[in-house]
């Protein structure tokens, strides 16, 4: 019984840190990376589709994202989807190959994104704490339903703290690496 709300209390933990790494994926940093642009929707036969199933991307350089599209008929439309996505990205076309030179950001801009990360981590932390919560809530359901002693639901209690602190100091990891990353010239 308190075995299944841990279990379940973890894999929900793991899928919040998880989504803050997607999230966090999106946040531009000095390098080149698909996940910037992935999920940009392209008109796709009457569909707005993810670009990454319609095309490969690839990192040609540091700097500099390459798009083969699968379809040749679909660099134009492509090329349109990415330039009003809002992105600030600029891509040109080579024949049937698209290239996005991503410029150097500024210090400033590197500021906002920061301020970005740390909200989307926040996010994440309330989300732990409310897992926390809900954990708690469901062995105190099962104490005063008479399922386990008060000492188990103290002991449960701790255990929830624990994996909890766990997945906090998880959180402040990966906001710290990706700071990092975003300071890095």
């Amino acid at each position: 019984m308190l075995d299944e709300i841990y279990a379940n209390v973890e894999q929900h933990m793991r899928k919040t840190i998880d989504a803050l790494h997607h999230d966090l994926g999106k946040l531009r940093t000095g390098r080149a990376s698909p996940s910037l642009i992935e999920n940009v929707l392209v008109p796709y036969y009457g569909n707005d589709t993810p670009l990454n199933q319609i095309a490969n991307i690839t990192v040609a350089d540091a700097r500099t994202l390459a798009i083969s599209p699968w379809e040749k008929n679909m660099v134009a439309a492509i090329e349109k989807a990415i330039r009003s996505a809002d992105l600030g990205l600029n891509p040109t076309v080579v024949g049937t190959l698209i290239r996005i030179p991503l410029p150097p950001l500024t210090e400033e801009r590197r500021k906002d994104l920061i301020k970005v990360m740390r909200t989307d981590g926040e996010k994440a932390r309330v989300a732990i704490r409310n897992l926390r919560r809900d954990a708690n809530n469901a062995m105190k359901e099962l104490q005063k339903d008479k399922q386990i002693t008060e000492d188990e639901l103290k002991k449960g209690n701790d255990r929830i703290q624990k994996i909890t602190d766990l997945f906090i100091a998880e959180i402040d990891k990966v906001l710290n690496e990706k700071e990092a990353d975003l300071m890095e010239f």
